[in-house]
């Protein structure tokens, strides 16, 4: 009988006495084998069971975020389940559905768009973005995440958070802010993970790191602008709406919900830039009019459409001009719609739609 001897590295640094561990022959090729077999009797049920009971773990998160390590558990059985899961499991641009936090910055789907509505809390100057669960224009919802305005002297900063209970920068859950100059009328985006390998942060708080369950525990928090949204000054107070330009810097279409928490070799995107879709003058009703499908109640000059502003370089680009690509609105006092799809993610949706609450005496 062999007899192998182990000694743990902190144990030897210790000085303590190393442990003797007794192993018969061919007990590693038994424990292997018994493995295997393990393995193999989980391979062996229906691909549409193995299916049925991820579905079921992914849709346990239909009011909330479902446990990361419920699916990573199903995917971790054996090869079948990893495949079920993967199959299942995919990102918001395929699926329509926004299962882990990571997909908040994931783009939504290119042929219909992702219905989420926001709850305004006037008192605390705090916003709550769900997503809608049904068609109604507003449902319970699955909570996303929040902002809270803040008034940083000159400035207005909005800081995003997965926690509608933490909303600061030195939480884990900090997902990036918006931050307007003097006037109100322009906006820069931050993110707080770096939008391809080797971006800049803006910030010096590069050196945080995001708590174990929240959207990358490898990748530095800091800020990183991602976008710009403007809007041009109406000084001779001409009527008509609110005119709005966006430049993004939009996430890959191609990322995944498996690798999207890398960062290595993740290349610029380059810009997309948007522009407010032009309403019409509607003589009956005396006013400027979008087409909302329903989506809108409330006339309000917050609203807005945004689509693809046209590349004069690319004349193709013209087909995609009406095509809405992010869509604002009231529907109560308090409480808008917002639906966005591919390129934009929920995350940057989310800050263009903050950047339209306040008043802009330069823009109205």
């Amino acid at each position: 009988m062999p007899r192998e001897t182990t000694t743990p590295p902190a144990a030897a640094e210790r000085g303590e006495v190393p442990e003797v561990v007794e192993m018969e022959a061919g007990e590693g090729e038994d424990g292997q084998a018994e493995a295997e077999d393990q393995e193999e009797r989980w391979a062996r049920l229906l691909p549409e069971l193995m299916s049925e009971v991820v579905r079921r773990v992914e849709a346990s998160g239909g009011e909330r975020w479902p446990a990361r390590k419920d699916v990573v558990s199903c995917a971790c059985v054996c090869r079948r389940w990893r495949d079920a899961a993967v199959a299942v499991v995919r990102p918001p641009a395929e699926s329509g559905k926004i299962t882990f936090p990571s997909s908040l910055k994931q783009p939504g789907p290119r042929e219909f768009p992702m219905q989420c509505f926001i709850k305004r809390n006037k008192k605390n100057s705090t916003f709550y973005l769900y997503l809608g669960l049904t068609s109604a224009t507003v449902d319970k919802g699955k909570f996303l995440m929040a902002a809270r305005r803040f008034r940083r002297g000159p400035h207005t900063e909005y800081i995003v958070s997965l926690d509608a209970d933490d909303l600061s920068q030195g939480s884990n859950a900090y997902m990036g802010k918006l931050r307007s100059d003097f006037w109100g009328t322009n906006f820069k985006i931050y993110d707080s993970k770096p939008p391809y390998d080797g971006a800049k942060a803006s910030s010096s708080r590069s050196s945080r790191r995001f708590g174990s369950r929240r959207i990358s525990p490898q990748v530095s928090a800091g800020n990183y602008e991602v976008g710009q949204v403007s809007y041009k000054y109406n000084l001779l107070k001409s009527r008509g709406p609110r005119r709005m330009y966006c430049a993004l810097e939009c996430p890959s279409t191609q990322e995944t919900w498996e690798n999207c928490l890398k960062t290595k070799f993740r290349k610029p995107t380059g810009s997309t830039v948007l522009r407010n879709k032009a309403p019409r003058w509607h003589e009956h009703l005396q006013c400027w009019c979008l087409n909302f499908h329903g989506r809108v109640t409330v006339a309000s000059v917050k609203n807005f459409q945004l689509v693809a502003a046209a590349d004069p370089n690319d004349p193709s680009s013209s087909k995609d001009e009406e095509t809405v690509l992010l869509q604002f609105g009231k529907v109560d006092d308090n409480i808008f719609t917002m639906d966005y799809r591919q390129p934009l993610s929920a995350f940057q949706a989310f800050a263009i739609s903050l950047s339209s609450f306040g008043t802009k005496l330069a823009c109205e």
